[in-house]
């Protein structure tokens, strides 16, 4: 039973997720959805809503960056669309500290090549509405 209680303890967090990451980039709670008029929630992941095992260009960039927000992460371009990560979050000075507001809201995703489909983007094999697997690009 105890090591039960263990296993299930050690998997919590690859279920559960992080959202608290969010509270360290700008927008983090705001951040625009190119599949859709709602934020994408799961911001360092392919599915919007949910935290999945693998992890979109900026979630990986954000993880090994050890979860901080600085100037390198910032001037960056994760998704390789052409836009800074900064931009794309609404802190295109890169001024933001955590607790501080950004001076724009978020106009693009830093993990997701947008537009969609065209343009730098026409070879990522993301696509709205994938799951696992079938998100990576």
């Amino acid at each position: 039973m105890r090591g039960i209680v263990f296993t299930v303890l050690g998997l919590l967090p690859l279920v559960c997720g992080h959202p608290y990451y969010r509270d360290y980039i700008p927008n983090g709670y705001a951040v625009f959805n190119p599949c859709g008029a709602s934020y994408w929630e799961a911001v360092g992941h392919y599915d919007p809503n949910h935290h999945t095992v693998m992890k979109n260009p900026f979630g990986v960039a954000l993880s090994n960056n050890n979860h901080i927000w600085n100037e390198a992460l910032c001037r960056a371009d994760s998704d390789g669309d052409g836009k800074t990560n900064g931009e794309e979050l609404g802190d295109p000075n890169c001024a933001f500290t955590l607790g501080s507001t950004p001076s724009q809201a978020s106009s693009g995703h830093p993990g997701i090549c947008e537009p969609i489909g065209s343009g730098p983007c026409a070879n990522v094999a993301f696509r709205c509405g994938c799951h696992g697997n079938a998100c990576t690009g």
